[in-house]
């Protein structure tokens, strides 16, 4: 993929404090108009790393591009085209939420004064803050102002949105309200590079994956490029359990026992299902059922995290 089609690339990038190195030769390459799930357990240098994107935190080494200018010689002229919501926003707690945002607007010198009232409108409805628009902040929940973060972020048009844990604090119908936000963002040609330790939201929202452990960059690509680096698992439904557990181990796999009539095991590299099927049959293995997955996202995580992942939240 050309440096032309990736909204965010990094080469080298690094981060000390101390002698602790919490981001290590960081390699990322999001294409241009996808949603990218930034996915990691918490302290793997996800946020560190997001604040080095925007120029918030200097980088020890290393280098940054945000929609193809590098970060920070070009920031001045890049950041107005990216939004971004960081380790939660922080707004005036006795003004109201429209007033914060009108305020926030006004200190952005790039933001059309004419247009400033719609606008705050128009992103408090996006975020379905319209009816709280007058209340102040302080009164809003997490989960409103985690939205009213978000809003500040849609005030004008962006090419690129980096949102760091975007539905912390959301109740379910504000979690699914937010993914549907994001997808309608990526629908109008944005770029969404959405920081999670969440693995069900990242996979129901992101077309790429990048994994975070201990500072590395561990796998990034497309979603089913990850999954097809899983192992395969074949189950057999069978009345002669041990029959097929012992056609199973002479197929050198090591088969393992869910149910009474239930026999499973993970594929050899390489190995087609229909090995498995046809040396069941010529033993005489009575089979019911078979099936075959890929493994599962988390399967894959933590093989390459050595760590689980919160996967509801």
């Amino acid at each position: 993929m050309s440096p032309a089609d990736l909204a965010i690339e990094t080469h080298g990038l690094s981060k000390t404090f101390g002698r602790q190195r919490v981001v290590d030769d960081l390699a990322l390459a999001v294409p241009r108009g996808s949603v990218f799930g930034f996915l990691g357990p918490n302290g793997s240098g996800k946020t560190t790393t997001i604040r080095m994107l925007l120029g918030l935190a200097s980088a020890t080494a290393g280098e940054i591009r945000l929609l193809g200018d590098p970060i920070p010689d070009a920031a001045a002229e890049v950041l107005p085209r990216v939004g971004a919501l960081v380790e939660g926003p922080a707004f005036y707690p006795f003004l109201s939420g429209r007033a914060n945002l009108r305020r926030f607007d006004t200190a952005d010198r790039y933001a059309p004064s004419a247009t400033r009232a719609a606008r705050v409108d128009a992103a408090l409805d996006r975020v379905g803050l319209g009816q709280a628009a007058g209340k102040a902040a302080h009164a809003y929940s997490l989960g409103m102002k985690q939205r009213l973060g978000l809003a500040n972020a849609l005030l004008t048009p962006r090419d690129l949105l980096i949102l760091d844990e975007p539905t912390n604090g959301l109740d379910p119908q504000g979690t699914r309200e937010v993914r549907t936000l994001i997808r309608s963002l990526a629908d109008d040609g944005a770029t969404v590079f959405v920081s999670s330790h969440l693995l069900a939201e990242i996979e129901q929202i992101c077309t790429h994956i990048g994994v975070m452990s201990a500072g590395r960059l561990v796998a990034q690509g497309s979603l089913d490029e990850l999954r097809a680096q899983g192992t395969a698992r074949v189950t057999v439904h069978t009345p002669d359990r041990e029959h097929a557990s012992g056609v199973l181990a002479s197929l050198g796999l090591a088969p393992d026992h869910s149910a009474d009539d239930t026999v499973a095991a993970e594929l050899a590299p390489g190995m087609l299902p229909e090995t498995v099927t046809e040396a069941l049959v010529l033993a005489g293995v009575r089979v019911r059922g078979l099936g075959v997955a890929g493994a599962s996202l988390e399967d894959r995580f933590v093989a390459l995290t050595g760590e689980g992942f919160d996967v509801a939240g």
